[in-house]
């Protein structure tokens, strides 16, 4: 790397030395006597586009008028002279932006370029031809050289007049077909690794054909053809996916003195450029939600490598994050007028769980209190849970938080609550049995009852009081067959979870009034999807022992939180007890009577 910008360096030199009258074209292509007025603009034209090719940050700036920041200069340079490009980034870097422009550099000085955009989601790709817009409006230069420009989500494009051309793809099978001189792949950690291969880069075929190779003096020189360029561009994640492979394998190639370029840089550059204010980034450090693994990836741009002792497996989790759309409660829902973010009616046999872990003390390690809720969708194998809503509390006042469980359980129409009645635990369960009058909605909670406990149940005063509440009291033994029964749920495909973040956006986008809302209303839509991502963290941060008695033992690294983990895993060891009894009720039932609730159920748009 040091080398490559060693190089980068020498054209600064090179460039300081023409301003001062040295000839920096000596070996190339000089001015001859006696030429027309025709043939010296030709032979400029020739040696400013060698100039501007060998120096694009130059390019930028003398003829789109465009300040770079000093690392944006070298991510430029190191785009244009290498073959193959890694960069992966910290929010606030404006990854997006230099994309763009490394775009409109490679589409002017290279005649009928042909640039394809892909990234995770087809949306993500067009924000590229959007920032292009953008800078068009700015630069006349620009404006003359492109001769469309489309941004519309089906034909997003970027036409210039000597024939370049800039497209989107979605990163599926459907992008099939297409041809490239130039791919790029944004957060390609979000991309199948088989759609990169057998899709993405089979798009690389013919390189550029410069219409001067045609000439018999230039058809044998192999060192005049140009060969098509690869760039993925992504936050980094976790060593155990795919794009770590990627990034190690290039970082050898790049030692090895190959053409290839990865660089990684953290939010402390885009602080030093102005691009992120300082005292943004302390408070986001100060909160007590602060997450030092989400900070070490999305920030310090480090990929996270989980330890040798992990129970669970990152695959296992991020290959079932397929629920799009997920759960409001009514103080969210309210933020927007669109009937169609209530949450849909129950299918045919289907249950819903609020799951809780509590703890009451404020800001004291491993001391939040979460929610999780999910659906239980009948299947041949039981119940397919989805988890649709999860929720994360730092402390609170017993009775605060039996009125928040109440509000879940009403707004989701659950059937059952699964609390864990240990130290405070008990609290909230006595706050249960009791009628609850939530003032801020006006409204009266009937008292509840123990379904699983008889010790329990008797604490209930009301013995008509329906018996939900699902009871976790936690022993080593439980512990140890909450964690394989979450593991082999997930081994199984029998939990889905809420789809990435990134990828929640698109959905989002169709939320009737979500784009007017200011930034801080739109993270609460957006909380279901974080949430899921710093749970995932939190199991992954987890090790695991075995006992003397030969059972599973899992603790927290360091000041992690286990908290999530605890209300989701609390969760699916009542999904897995409901599951067999629904499974061997189903063995029971007619043949014909099942296909006709399946049916119904399928039939059913939720």
């Amino acid at each position: 790397m040091w080398i490559k910008i060693a190089s980068f360096a020498n054209f600064q030199v090179n460039r300081n030395k023409k301003s001062k009258g040295t000839n920096v074209f000596e070996k190339g292509k000089k001015i001859r006597k006696g030429q027309t007025k025709s043939e010296r603009l030709l032979d400029g034209v020739d040696i400013w586009t060698s100039f501007y090719r060998a120096n694009p940050h130059r390019f930028v700036k003398d003829y789109l008028g465009i300040d770079l920041k000093l690392f944006q200069q070298i991510l430029l340079y190191a785009m244009m002279h290498n073959y193959f490009f890694v960069y992966i980034a910290s929010r606030g870097q404006g990854k997006t932006w230099l994309t763009a422009i490394f775009c409109i550099t490679r589409s002017i000085l290279y005649p009928e370029t042909k640039i394809i955009v892909a990234a995770g989601l087809k949306s993500q790709s067009r924000e590229v031809i959007e920032k292009i817009e953008e800078l068009r409006k700015n630069s006349p230069n620009l404006q003359r050289e492109i001769e469309d420009l489309k941004t519309s989500v089906n034909d997003a494009k970027v036409d210039f007049h000597n024939g370049s051309w800039i497209k989107t793809v979605a990163s599926n099978d459907g992008a099939r077909g297409k041809r490239s001189n130039l791919l790029i792949v944004d957060e390609f950690r979000m991309v199948d690794l088989n759609v990169i291969n057998s899709v993405l880069r089979k798009f690389q075929t013919a390189p550029r054909q410069p219409k001067f190779l045609n000439k018999p003096e230039y058809k044998d020189r192999e060192d005049l053809k140009e060969r098509n360029k690869e760039i993925y561009l992504s936050s980094a994640w976790y060593k155990s996916h795919h794009s770590w492979e990627k990034v190690t394998t290039y970082t050898e190639s790049m030692t090895d003195g190959k053409s290839y370029f990865v660089c990684s840089l953290p939010y402390q550059i885009a602080i030093k450029e102005g691009l992120l204010m300082e005292d943004q980034v302390k408070d986001e450090m100060s909160e007590k939600s602060f997450d030092p693994v989400s900070w070490m990836i999305e920030m310090e741009s480090l990929f996270y490598g989980i330890s040798d002792k992990a129970f669970f497996s990152f695959d296992d989790l991020q290959k079932n994050r397929k629920v799009g759309k997920v759960f409001y409660p009514q103080e969210v829902a309210e933020l927007v007028n669109d009937k169609n973010i209530g949450y849909p009616k129950k299918v045919a046999g289907e249950l819903r769980i609020v799951s809780a872990d509590i703890a009451t003390m404020a800001g004291a390690q491993n001391d939040a209190s979460a929610y999780t809720l999910a659906r239980l969708i009948p299947s041949d194998s039981g119940y397919e849970t989805q988890i649709v809503y999860i929720e994360s509390i730092e402390g609170g006042h017993t009775a605060h938080q039996a009125m928040r469980i109440r509000q879940l359980y009403a707004d989701f129409n659950a059937d059952y609550i699964v609390l864990d009645t240990f130290n405070a635990g008990i609290g909230i369960f006595d706050a249960l049995t009791l009628t609850q009058i939530d003032t801020t909605r006006g409204i009266e909670y009937e008292p509840l009852s123990c379904m699983n406990n008889e010790e329990l149940a008797k604490r209930c005063v009301y013995p008509n009081a329906p018996k939900v509440v699902y009871s976790v009291r936690a022993s080593a033994q439980l512990n140890s067959e909450i964690a394989s029964v979450f593991r082999d749920s997930l081994r199984q495909g029998k939990i889905k979870l809420p789809i990435p973040e990134n990828e929640a956006e698109d959905f989002l986008k169709t939320i009737k009034g979500y784009d007017k809302l200011p930034e801080e209303l739109k993270v609460k839509f957006r909380l279901p999807y974080i949430q899921t991502s710093l749970m995932i963290n939190e199991v992954l941060n987890l090790e695991s022992e075995i006992t003397d008695t030969g059972l599973i033992k899992l603790k927290e690294i360091g000041k992690a939180r286990k908290d999530r983990y605890s209300s989701i895993s609390y969760l699916s060891l009542l999904a897995n007890e409901l599951g067999i009894k629904n499974r061997k009720r189903r063995q029971d039932i007619d043949p014909s009577k099942l296909m006709m609730i399946k049916k119904a159920r399928n039939n059913y748009d939720y």
